[in-house]
């Protein structure tokens, strides 16, 4: 009995030291000093390259708010940032399999993704909308009946129009693209006759074209599509700092002249539902 109880007893105290264990992105920061942030390359305006080729964006600055954080929570000042490319094939693998320590792009927080991946608090609302030609006469999904729509790879948009498409009985041919700056071509060369995906990333293809003026977003609001940024699973602790940080930003009001400075440069206002999720994500301490 006094050698059961002396088992048990030293169970009961292993316990709390395996919960405390950090977990291992935190564990990778410690002993390398770096966090390796996945960023896009020409999803504006959440994620994309400048003109220097730097990873610039919405995203991009809400995740060097979490490194700031880190470095603060850990008292590692000197971490260093690794940039990762990612696009939409291969950004939730490379966060799954700890390539990528955090995704800050344009994705899409659904169930079925968190099968994989863990998301942070939503920082962003889009819907599903098309960009077409202003001169293609084509203003709502159902005028796409004999039309070539485009629709990312590996994307939930792909579902969106499908179901439609089954829903309506219309003939639309559906036609995967690789990434956003393809989609923006294939229109540009009259490929394709709309692309349907997130509202927001078609306002910065517009403005990124050409020939600006020569499009448009169009089109009722056919999703909701809250974004998050990607984190492996089974990280609590750096889930947590990266929440913290979006949270305290949420309270203190510091998000809306970062939201101004990015979604304004493409027409995109702060929408009511954003300001919403804003005030319900600002968790006290």
């Amino acid at each position: 009995m006094m050698r059961l109880f002396v088992c048990l007893a030293a169970l009961a105290l292993a316990l709390p030291a395996q919960a405390q264990e950090v977990d291992s992105v935190i564990k990778k920061v410690q002993q390398t000093k770096t966090i390796t942030i996945g960023h896009r390359e020409a999803s504006v305006p959440h994620s994309y390259l400048d003109n220097n080729q730097k990873p610039v964006g919405y995203s991009v600055d809400l995740c060097l708010k979490v490194v700031d954080a880190v470095k603060e929570e850990l008292k590692v000042p000197d971490i260093t940032v690794k940039w990762v490319p990612v696009n939409i094939q291969n950004r939730m693998a490379l966060v799954s399999n700890g390539t990528v320590d955090i995704e800050c792009g344009s994705t899409v927080n659904t169930l079925a993704r968190q099968k994989q991946v863990d998301f942070t608090y939503i920082t962003f609302i889009a819907a599903d909308q098309m960009m077409v030609r202003k001169n293609s006469g084509i203003k709502e999904v159902e005028d796409l009946n004999g039309k070539v729509v485009a629709v990312p790879q590996a994307s939930t948009s792909e579902k969106v129009v499908n179901d439609l498409i089954a829903a309506k009985k219309f003939d639309a041919r559906v036609v995967q693209i690789r990434d956003h700056a393809d989609a923006l071509l294939s229109l540009e060369s009259n490929r394709i006759d709309a692309y349907l995906t997130d509202n927001i990333i078609l306002y910065g293809l517009v403005s990124k074209a050409r020939n600006p003026a020569d499009y448009m977003v169009t089109g009722r609001m056919l999703s909701y599509a809250p974004y998050g940024m990607m984190v492996p699973k089974n990280n609590p602790t750096f889930l947590t700092i990266a929440n913290r940080t979006f949270a305290r930003m949420f309270r203190s009001g510091e998000i809306e002249p970062l939201y101004t400075k990015w979604f304004n440069q493409v027409g995109f206002p702060l929408i009511d539902e954003m300001k919403a999720a804003f005030k319900i994500q600002a968790i006290p301490e």
